[in-house]
């Protein structure tokens, strides 16, 4: 959703209750033998459901998409999940979007920058500062704060900005209050401390930022956190039999066998 504009586009056919979801197998948790190299499972937490995604970076690919190979945004998972076929194994939505269904800030794919950082003031969440960048370079990924990201300026071949951040160091984000009156349904992106396993999480009802930065630090393991979104929040995972319908989205981001 676009910067400013999280009341305007309004709730998601997710958040009216229109996806779907159906339950498949029980998968292995994640780091056990048996476990893929990038699965979903669901998972509470205080009392809140949600489905977390876990990709290992050694043996599966996380990629950013945008735009098809018609030169147009994708716009929704279900046309990502027909181009990719069953090398997909899960994606959902990457990050806030404008009008054109096109990055807010700092967007990397195939290691071309397509989006420059954006580092302005304003309204809504992508600007509630810290806001920060996902990204990966390689077999590892990383969650760092835009000011530090831009210092750092690691050699990343995708990167997606959204805001705000959500743990930052270990500690949640300080105008995050602990439970606050927005309810949304949200999905975030963490990364663990080996740098080798991206998790995603996206909430089954409506929560506050609070309850979601927590399942980050305290029940995911990830000492740096991402919000991505709100309302629009959507997941295609395909071993869940899952895909949600939305309103039209923008960036989108996915695990990828090799």
């Amino acid at each position: 959703m676009a910067a400013g504009s999280t009341g305007r586009i309004g709730a998601s056919l997710l958040a009216a209750g229109l996806s779907w979801f159906a339950a498949g197998p029980a998968l292995a948790a994640p780091g056990s033998a048996a476990s893929p190299a990038a699965s979903c499972r669901p998972q509470t937490h205080e009392g809140q459901a949600y489905t977390v995604c876990t990709v290992d970076l050694r043996r599966a690919r996380v990629k950013l998409f945008w735009r098809g190979p018609d030169g147009l945004p994708y716009g929704s998972l279900s046309r990502l999940a027909g181009q990719q076929g069953d090398k997909l194994a899960f994606a959902m939505n990457a990050g806030m979007y404008d009008n054109g269904l096109g990055p807010v800030g700092l967007y990397v794919e195939d290691g071309r920058e397509l989006k420059a950082a954006n580092t302005a003031n304003g309204p809504g969440n992508f600007h509630m500062k810290p806001n920060g960048v996902f990204y990966v370079a390689g077999d590892r990924a990383g969650v760092l704060e835009t000011g530090r990201y831009l210092k750092a300026h690691p050699k990343a071949e995708f990167a997606t900005q959204s805001g705000p951040m959500l743990v930052i160091n270990n500690r949640i984000h300080p105008k995050i209050s602990e439970d606050g009156p927005s309810q949304k349904i949200r999905n975030g992106v963490g990364v663990r401390p080996d740098g080798h396993n991206a998790v995603f999480a996206i909430s089954e009802a409506p929560v506050s930022f609070g309850a979601f930065a927590r399942l980050f630090r305290d029940d995911l393991g990830c000492p740096n956190a991402l919000f991505l979104d709100g309302s629009v929040s959507s997941l295609y995972a395909p071993s869940l039999g899952r895909q949600d319908l939305s309103r039209p989205l923008g960036p989108l981001v996915g695990a990828v066998t090799k």
